[in-house]
């Protein structure tokens, strides 16, 4: 494959609703933009496609060329004009390259790659502002994701955004923007990511190479979000998985936590008890289908005859007693989660959550 025949590939893999809002946002005027919504909605891939505009040597209303020496350097993660400032965990995932001293001391086994963006990156990247171009029209910074500048690094970078030196650009990306800093947020442009329609995001599922029922379920099984969809599906997860999971729990099957990490399968659960607790109330589930939240329903009853009038919605004392449960569940949960990364024996932690949630459902 040329290399022009690669950007070309790279370029169609945005999907129809991301290139809607990149026109939009490539006819406005602003040195900085901050990307805002949660995960799932495309916040990375809209930056980076915006700084491949705002340095492609052909751009268009509608974006990049992808076929320039500009677009090409992109996609090789080699652009001189282009600073990335990332958490090194981030960055590695991505393929981005680190600097040779961080590089070296994670080879070296000195540290391990940082998890938040470094004060250290952030004053390469203002040294990087202040450098000539290398023969283009603009700079671009793009950091990703913006949340986790701690209050030192994002202290350090304000004076340069707020007032770029020469013809340079920012966009921030950011899946918990309310974690930063107001003096951080004042200075850029804001631009709330648009959710997809479900159809639209079903066919974009569909493209990328899932079954239709597993497009739907691990939609579903996302909350709406179509790159948090697909990234359940590339670990693995069928429609029959996600259909089974509320029965499975319900019945302390730990089968259907195998191969999760403790922060997977509390992620899993949150969303199991969501959806409970919605039924219970009369809402609608948001993660599962009803049909499979009624099983377990089904399954308590079997377990349990208080439990019985819950699942014939009577309102009596036993159906108060089922929220309470549930409701309690949920704050276990939060609970467990602040520790999912640092438990020291992952196999009894899924155990232990396993037996909580089977309590908690019957």
């Amino acid at each position: 494959m040329s290399d022009s025949q690669l950007s070309q590939k790279l370029g169609s893999q945005l999907s129809p609703w991301l290139h809607q809002q990149l026109s939009t946002l490539l006819s406005r005027q602003g040195h900085a933009w901050l990307l805002q919504g949660p995960s799932g909605l495309g916040q990375y891939n809209l930056a980076l496609e915006l700084a491949r505009a705002w340095l492609c040597e052909n751009t268009t209303p509608a974006g990049a060329c992808y076929q320039c020496a500009s677009c090409h350097s992109v996609d090789v993660r080699s652009h001189p004009d282009l600073c990335v400032l990332m958490p090194e965990t981030v960055a590695l995932e991505l393929d981005w390259p680190l600097d040779e001293k961080s590089q070296k001391e994670i080879d070296d086994k000195k540290r391990k790659p940082s998890k938040e963006i470094r004060v250290e990156a952030a004053r390469e990247m203002i040294n990087f502002t202040q450098h000539t171009r290398s023969g283009g029209h603009t700079k671009v910074v793009l950091v990703y994701p913006a949340e986790r500048m701690n209050h030192v690094t994002a202290n350090a970078i304000l004076k340069t955004l707020e007032e770029p030196p020469g013809e340079c650009r920012f966009v921030l990306a950011s899946e918990a923007a309310h974690i930063l800093l107001p003096t951080i947020r004042s200075r850029c442009q804001t631009h709330t990511m648009v959710w997809p329609k479900e159809q639209q995001a079903l066919e974009w599922l569909v493209y990328q190479g899932l079954v239709a029922a597993d497009a739907k379920a691990t939609l579903r099984a996302a909350g709406g979000r179509p790159e948090d969809a697909l990234d359940l599906a590339n670990t693995g997860l069928k429609a029959t998985q996600w259909s089974s999971f509320p029965l499975m729990v319900s019945r302390g099957q730990l089968a259907a936590l195998a191969d999760l990490t403790p922060a997977q399968a509390i992620d899993r659960l949150q969303k199991l008890c969501h959806d409970m607790l919605a039924m219970h109330a009369g809402g609608t589930p948001r993660f599962f289908e009803v049909a499979d939240l009624q099983a377990v329903l089904g399954n308590a009853q079997s377990a349990s005859s208080a439990t019985a009038s819950v699942a014939k919605g009577t309102g009596s004392t036993a159906s108060s007693g089922a929220m309470y449960s549930l409701t309690q569940w949920a704050k276990d949960l939060m609970e467990s989660a602040r520790t999912a990364q640092h438990t020291y024996n992952p196999g009894l932690m899924l155990e232990a959550l396993m037996a909580q949630a089977q309590q908690a459902l019957r």
